[in-house]
């Protein structure tokens, strides 16, 4: 073939989107959102330490700032740290709650045996992390701590998994990030389940109700997305008031959002709506076009569009700014090197997420309940289960719902802190040289890899 007859060659994608070639588009999109978040969450939380350890505690002074919305004689006054950790990361995990909703109704948690691996590793990764604190901690104050270690950062993880290019295969990332939207599911029950205080029946029963409105507006087919925001802010109210971490909301809507691809009699609409656009071009006619355009798309897609560069560009760094700070001194350190709660959130994290997720994820593979598409090694699986022992985003929220005590805040948030590292040094030396030297995890993988089949859910800028 002459080089005339070629194609031409296609122009600079993005790092991540050009590993991901048969991945489907919203997850490559989610894929790189979440990388590219990672290294702003990583800047912000270092400049957190930094900032609280500058003399004359200006760090405290400007997140302990009360600031107040009232509506008559009806208020809610927090100060900016809470505003951010009960507000503004209830948009956080509605996020978490789209991409759950997405992947249970169209995407990968639908494929039965492709995601029984990462619900086992999931499990090990949650359970034997609490138990290995729980061991340490277990009739002292700071039991209920608990749950500080059972979740992974999925924007560290799957940035740092970015940086290894081609030495990590594309299936390694799908497996990390179902294992990360399973893991999600964890913390959020065990958030609601374990980590609520006093109900107040009356704000609980109208936030039911609220949510009930939402199932309706999902069951109907209602795709305008200000429906679903303005029905949403009551609901975060009405939970917020009964006294369940507001937080919640965010999941419960997300999870409410209809994710199923919509009625192709819609694109009609949308042909004859634009056919009379370019016949004769005026406001209205553009207005209806544009809605009609918007109806094509499942809401759940339109909302994760908009929301989740703001929670992963916007809402997670500061909340890693206004939480991540913490004295380091030699009395702290002293204090946190002796201290159950750090040891057993380090141990917890490096040492209970390698062997939980690896055991767990070998158990699904060995019974045969579970496969992992695509030529991942057991090499690939333990570098990424001692990744996964970055524990930053939700080990820091659950810290501040299980402690009171700042000396047992001080030494969780030490021990996230430290854990997370070493987690992330670890894991990294673990797949850059054990990634292609161990066994393939599936030995059929060795003889043939499939191929998704052409359409969609290829990536069409691919060679």
């Amino acid at each position: 073939m002459s080089t005339a007859s070629l194609p031409p060659r296609p122009g600079p994608r993005n790092r991540l989107s050009s590993a991901l070639p048969l991945v489907p588009q919203p997850v490559t999109r989610f894929l790189n959102t979440e990388a590219g978040s990672g290294l702003l969450l990583l800047a912000a939380a270092v400049a957190s330490i930094v900032w609280a350890n500058i003399p004359g505690g200006h760090y405290e002074w400007v997140w302990t700032t009360e600031a107040s919305i009232r509506l008559g004689e009806w208020g809610i006054t927090l100060d900016l740290r809470h505003w951010i950790n009960d507000a503004a990361m209830a948009i956080f995990f509605l996020t978490v709650g789209l991409e759950i909703n997405r992947e249970v109704t169209v995407g990968e948690l639908r494929r039965g045996r492709y995601v029984l691996a990462p619900v086992f590793g999931a499990a090990g990764g949650v359970i034997v992390p609490a138990l290995v604190y729980y061991a340490f901690n277990a009739g002292t104050p700071a039991e209920h701590g608990w749950g500080i270690p059972i979740s992974t950062d999925t924007a560290f993880l799957l940035g740092i998994l970015a940086l290894f290019g081609p030495r990590c295969p594309d299936q390694l990332r799908l497996f990390f990030l179902t294992l990360a939207i399973v893991d999600d599911i964890v913390a959020i029950l065990v958030m609601a389940i374990f980590y609520t205080p006093d109900l107040k029946m009356v704000p609980l029963i109208v936030a039911i109700a609220l949510a009930a409105l939402l199932f309706l507006l999902r069951w109907t087919g209602v795709w305008q997305l200000r429906l679903y925001a303005v029905v949403g802010v009551a609901l975060w109210v009405a939970v917020y008031e009964s006294g369940i971490h507001p937080t919640l909301a965010g999941v419960v809507i997300g999870l409410l959002v209809p994710a199923t691809p919509v009625d192709p009699r819609l694109l009609e609409f949308l042909r004859f709506y634009g056919r009379g656009l370019i016949e004769r071009a005026n406001a209205e006619r553009a207005r209806l076009t544009v809605q009609a355009a918007r109806a094509t798309v499942p809401a759940n897609d339109r909302m994760q569009d908009a929301l989740h560069p703001v929670s992963a560009y916007v809402i997670v760094p500061i909340f890693a700014l206004s939480n991540a700070g913490v004295l380091i001194n030699h009395e702290s350190l002293s204090r946190a090197a002796s201290s159950p709660i750090t040891i057993g959130i380090v141990l917890a994290l490096v040492v209970g997420k390698t062997v939980g997720i690896s055991l767990g994820t070998s158990i699904a593979l060995w019974t045969r309940l579970g496969e992992l598409p695509g030529r991942v090694r057991y090499g690939h699986l333990i570098g990424g289960a001692a990744l996964a022992g970055i524990g930053f985003t939700i080990g820091l929220f659950i810290t501040d719902l299980a402690f009171d005590d700042p000396v047992l805040i001080s030494d969780a948030k030490l021990g996230v802190l430290a854990g997370s590292v070493i987690a992330a040094v670890l894991g990294s030396l673990a797949l850059r040289y054990l990634g292609e030297r161990l066994p393939l995890c599936m030995v059929e993988d060795d003889a043939a890899v499939p191929d998704l089949p052409s359409g969609p859910w290829r990536d069409p800028t691919h060679p």
